[in-house]
């Protein structure tokens, strides 16, 4: 049986970690290579690094700062944030990247999805996707959940996995920071819908939440924030609730 992960993320913006609720509403949650360096100490499977304002600035990841954190950290580390081309992901995986991630740029220009699969292999090219309800659909946002597309989230899903992606992260917008659950009809229709894994994202609020996303959900992996970062839910006991409500995890001795 495939171990679910938990994987923190760090939202960057102007070097610190910041989270909101609902994608605005910023305020600063730390260091990201010092809560890099606990997460990983803390036995997270995986961190994703997120420069949250590089798109909409129209600059590139902080390829200085993801250095420092893979020096950090020895986990698998996914790092996101104004990647539009080849020659971005190979410094950003010369940096210490295990993954990138991509969101705007793929809906700009989906080809780029195929050259980054034929040329590092479609298992560090993670696609993320925002999404938000709007009456009965679910649409896919761009630039931090700024633009609205006409895409429908799980028709660009299928379009993703076709071209070479090797895993999808999902967020919903209507749930980001609210601490009210992920959005587990969503996820359990995406996770019947293609074969790739599916990182949940959006709505951790409490330990049932994090349950709910791999038995209802369906997801592979589950990501949060603020609750980690604030210190409301810690992972080693989460782990240990998970492993209790008989959801394989990866628990290291200590």
């Amino acid at each position: 049986m495939l171990t679910k992960r938990i994987i923190p993320c760090l939202d960057i913006k102007d070097g610190r970690t910041v989270k909101g609720v609902n994608f605005v509403n910023l305020r600063d949650a730390g260091d990201p290579v010092e809560l890099a360096t606990q997460y990983a100490l803390e036995q997270a499977d995986e961190l994703v690094f997120l420069d949250i304002s590089a798109t909409e600035q129209k600059r590139k990841t902080l390829a200085d700062l993801v250095l420092r954190v893979a020096e950090a950290i020895d986990i698998p580390f996914t790092v996101g944030g104004g990647i539009s081309s080849v020659k971005d992901v190979e410094i950003l995986l010369k940096n210490g990247a295990d993954k990138v991630s991509i969101n705007s740029a793929a809906v700009n220009n989906p080809n780029l999805i195929d050259e980054l699969a034929n040329q590092f292999g479609s298992q560090c090219i993670v696609v993320a996707i925002d999404a938000k309800q709007i009456k009965d659909q679910w649409k896919v946002h761009l630039v931090g959940g700024k633009v609205l597309t006409e895409l429908d989230l799980f028709d660009w899903a299928r379009e993703l996995e076709s071209r070479g992606a090797g895993e999808i992260l999902f967020t919903s917008m209507d749930h980001d920071g609210t601490k009210s659950g992920f959005a587990n009809k969503a996820l359990e229709r995406l996770s019947s819908n293609i074969n790739l894994p599916i990182i949940a994202s959006g709505g951790a609020g409490s330990v049932s939440h994090f349950v709910e996303s791999f038995t209802l959900g369906k997801a592979d992996a589950a990501l949060a924030a603020s609750v980690f970062h604030f210190g409301e839910i810690s992972i080693p006991k989460l782990k240990k609730e998970l492993k209790q409500q008989q959801i394989a995890v990866r628990i290291d001795e200590l």
